[in-house]
């Protein structure tokens, strides 16, 4: 819902264990389809199953199953790599677009796959001279897809990055023979590291970068370039990450490609959108390859470098729709007038604002402390189990 209620088009997630993000991440249920496949189109919004790892001869009767599924709940599309997946689903005439663990990156390539996918996202290490061309080759050719419209294309916008090419990590696998491209990452590149000389035993610590841990993407700076190459779809790279986190960067990605139509993109809303971004988790910013950078930038730290820190404080007990409040019990800390807050929830997605107003026992108070029943006025309708975190600056 976070994603939703900040302006997507689209969303994409994982279903039981064939996507990439298996084990870092709750993945839904088959079950769970019809409710998603509704909720979308309520929201007037795609919805996108990622079926991208490598598959196995024993993957095969799942991977059939949640195709079918998806075709019988009425999900937009597939977003798949390994060609059984693609094979099947154009037997059954679901809708699959390519991955970018296919990396694609030519012109001939894309044509190959035009017969099974209308959609297709690039390879992460092209530049956007090479989108450009593809783009511009594809309308040049009248390359279509099964729809008979031209193939469109989508690329990554923002969100983490891996240093191997277009994902396809095989460190995980060597050292804990846990796949990255079974969706089990153990993250190996966001370490440090000692380098020791075989010779003699000497050691020494990397301690200026972690030298395999890419900053966080980041195009919004030059979004206005990426429209002009062409593309049709911008990917934020969000699973696992926290409602606020997915809430933001949507909402200023959204906000950026109305600016961009309507011809108010500049500067000034650039840098407040670069705020805005990074009070949310992010490993630091960079611009990929699209520029034309030769090699990748690397954090000097580990962990986020998000501006502000969101503190849990209460959960959700009752919403007053007359009034527009909502009630809480603190559950930690302390909550005082004038704070930050968010409040998030499955169904809630994320709200915002200031509390003016604290009002226990329905008296006027300037804070609460654990363990109190609180109100206060709130942005939207609250449900019950909902969290209230306070947030806090970073100094």
């Amino acid at each position: 819902m976070g994603a939703i209620l900040a302006g997507c088009d689209s969303v994409y997630f994982g279903v039981e264990q064939l996507n990439m993000r298996a084990r870092s991440s709750n993945n839904f249920t088959l079950d769970d389809l019809r409710d998603i496949a509704s909720l979308g189109k309520e929201h007037k919004v795609k919805t996108y199953i990622t079926l991208n790892t490598v598959l196995y001869d024993h993957d095969m009767q799942l991977m059939r199953s949640i195709v079918d599924a998806a075709k019988e709940n009425g999900i937009s599309a597939l977003i798949a790599a390994d060609h059984a997946v693609i094979n099947y689903a154009r037997k059954i005439g679901m809708p699959v677009h390519i991955s970018t663990q296919a990396s694609i990156s030519n012109i001939e390539t894309v044509e190959f796959y035009s017969a099974f996918a209308d959609v297709m996202v690039l390879a992460r290490e092209l530049s956007l001279m090479q989108v450009k061309e593809i783009t511009r080759e594809i309308q040049r050719r009248n390359i279509t897809g099964p729809s008979g419209e031209l193939v469109r294309i989508e690329i990554f916008a923002h969100g983490a990055l891996c240093m191997a090419i277009s994902g396809k990590c095989h460190l995980s696998l060597h050292s804990y023979f846990a796949s990255a491209n079974r969706g089990a990452c153990m993250q190996n590149c966001r370490k440090s590291y000692v380098v020791t000389d075989k010779e003699d035993g000497t050691e020494f610590e990397v301690d200026n970068e972690f030298i395999m841990s890419a900053k966080d993407l980041c195009t919004i700076g030059f979004l206005d370039q990426i429209a002009g190459a062409g593309v049709s779809v911008i990917k934020i790279e969000g699973r696992g990450r926290a409602v606020d986190y997915v809430h933001i960067v949507t909402q200023c990605y959204r906000e950026a490609l109305s600016a961009i139509e309507e011809g108010s993109y500049n500067q000034e809303k650039i840098n407040s959108w670069m705020d805005r971004l990074a009070t949310v988790y992010n490993r630091g910013f960079w611009d990929g390859y699209y520029l034309g950078k030769k090699m990748g930038e690397w954090n000097n730290e580990n962990g986020s470098k998000s501006t502000k820190t969101k503190v849990y404080l209460a959960k959700g007990q009752k919403f007053f729709r007359e009034a527009n409040v909502g009630e809480f019990i603190m559950e930690a800390h302390s909550l005082n007038t004038g704070d930050e807050i968010i409040i998030t929830g499955p169904s809630t997605g994320y709200l915002h604002s200031i509390v003016e107003e604290i009002r226990l026992d329905d008296q006027s108070v300037e804070s609460v402390k654990r363990g109190e029943v609180f109100t206060l006025r709130v942005p939207d309708r609250i449900r019950p189990s909902d969290r209230l975190y306070k947030l806090v600056s970073e100094s």
